[in-house]
């Protein structure tokens, strides 16, 4: 069985794309797979500095946040899914670290090719291309390092807390757990 690695961008807590990531998280465990997740939401991440020093200092970023902490999760597992709200019409900012600094990996020469990848996320609005400008940062990656995009869960016309057990929203994600 693979090893998943799920990263959660929402602060909120019992908020509807975590109750969708533990959706797929219990449906993986029931698989067999191996599932580790970290909430984004409450780590110290900074965005990449570019300076290309990755890996020169033995960690993944020559700049010590939290993204140090998770490297070799990301490293390790098989499959990486990334659930979040929509904020802004877009990432939320750590969760959008943490594919920043995945360019480490790249930088440093360590190989994640083959990775499947999956986006669970949700929003407030009903129109489905609000998705649009978060959903292609992870597409355009996928493409460029050779991941597999398995799928991902998008759900609109969400807001309040509770508000995805109005929607097939966990059904979806629990589903996705068998493409990995």
């Amino acid at each position: 069985m693979s090893k998943i690695m799920v990263v959660k961008g929402s602060s909120r807590k019992g908020g509807n794309s975590n109750s969708m990531a533990d959706a797929f998280i219990q449906a993986a465990k029931e698989l067999g797979h191996e599932v580790v997740e970290c909430n984004a939401a409450n780590m110290n991440l900074n965005g990449c500095h570019g300076c290309m020093t990755c890996y020169k200092t033995g960690k993944a970023c020559s700049f010590d946040d939290d993204f140090n902490t998770i490297a070799d999760d990301l490293l390790e597992a098989d499959g990486w899914v990334f659930a979040f709200p929509i904020y802004w019409y877009s990432i939320p900012g750590q969760t959008k670290c943490i594919l920043d600094n995945v360019f480490s990996f790249a930088v440093g020469g360590k190989d994640c090719k083959g990775k499947k990848i999956a986006v669970i996320s949700c929003c407030e609005e009903s129109d489905m291309t609000v998705f649009d400008h978060a959903v292609g940062p992870f597409e355009r990656a996928a493409a460029l390092m050779s991941w597999e995009s398995v799928g991902n869960v998008l759900v609109p016309g969400v807001n309040n807390v509770g508000d995805i057990a109005n929607t097939d929203g966990c059904a979806c994600a629990a589903a996705l757990a068998a493409k990995f």
